[in-house]
């Protein structure tokens, strides 16, 4: 069977389990975008893949994501985890390769997210080793923000500055069971729900509310610095190294005329 072939048994199988059929835009996207140059193990089997330390979400979590996102063509796009860069792949499909902006913090994620969508053809997108949590103002604002890993809620960063007016942000909500939420600023005269509104909706940061819920989902935590793959955790091995990269022990420079270096010999 061939590779179309095979994304449309993967599409007709996620409109199944979904329940209902995909957005145009996004079904577009999947139909285009070769999930074999993403993820070497049964590319369309409906389950997430591990690479390098990193993961490729199953089909029918990037269908979630993306339908809850609502990107359109010309829409400026931060992802926050670029992952294998399938993801971003499919936006790069709906909004345009150079409107989409990757980000991850462990760099081994970020050179295999750029090698994949450059072999497939989206080279034109920007993958680049960041903190999720501070962003990429650079090129903010975004009008959608998607995070491919688990929060209860968003950075401040990416929900302040960084998010335009009428952006929106995606993110699994929750730290076991999670459920993908798009939030978006609410109105100024807008107030808050009563005490007694859905949990879903109380749960928004301030100054937002919930527009859509696009089901369960089990993605990872998202990490902070020092979490991610092949980072010495050992502090004081840690900071020797970072200092001897920095020149700190260096035999010249005026801030270390006070070292007697001959006692050093």
């Amino acid at each position: 069977m061939d590779e179309a072939a095979l994304r449309a048994d993967m599409i007709e199988g996620l409109e199944h389990r979904l329940g209902e059929p995909l957005g145009g835009a996004v079904l577009s996207a999947l139909q285009a975008v070769p999930r074999k140059a993403f993820v070497d193990d049964a590319p369309y089997a409906d389950r997430a893949s591990e690479a390098v330390g990193t993961r490729a979400l199953a089909p029918t979590t990037v269908a979630r994501l993306l339908t809850a996102l609502d990107a359109t063509a010309g829409d400026d796009v931060l992802v926050v985890g670029a992952g294998v860069g399938y993801t971003s792949a499919a936006l790069a499909e709906i909004t345009g390769a150079r409107h989409v902006h990757a980000i991850d913090i462990d760099r081994r994620a970020v050179h295999l997210a750029r090698s994949n969508l450059a072999d497939a053809g989206y080279d034109a997108v920007f993958v680049d080793c960041r903190d999720g949590a501070q962003g990429v103002p650079e090129y903010a604002p975004y009008d959608r923000i998607l995070l491919e890993a688990a929060v209860v809620t968003p950075p401040r960063a990416l929900c302040g500055e960084q998010l335009a007016d009428d952006g929106r942000v995606v993110y699994p909500r929750g730290v076991g069971d999670q459920t993908i939420v798009a939030i978006e600023r609410r109105a100024g005269d807008e107030r808050r729900p009563d005490s007694d509104a859905s949990t879903a909706v109380e749960e928004a940061p301030d100054g937002f509310h919930t527009v859509e819920t696009g089901g369960p989902a089990r993605l990872r935590p998202m990490l902070v610095d020092g979490e991610q793959a092949g980072v010495e955790r050992n502090r004081t091995r840690r900071e020797d190294a970072e200092l001897a990269r920095q020149g700190q022990h260096t035999r010249h420079g005026w801030e270390q005329e006070w070292i007697d270096w001959e006692a050093h010999r």
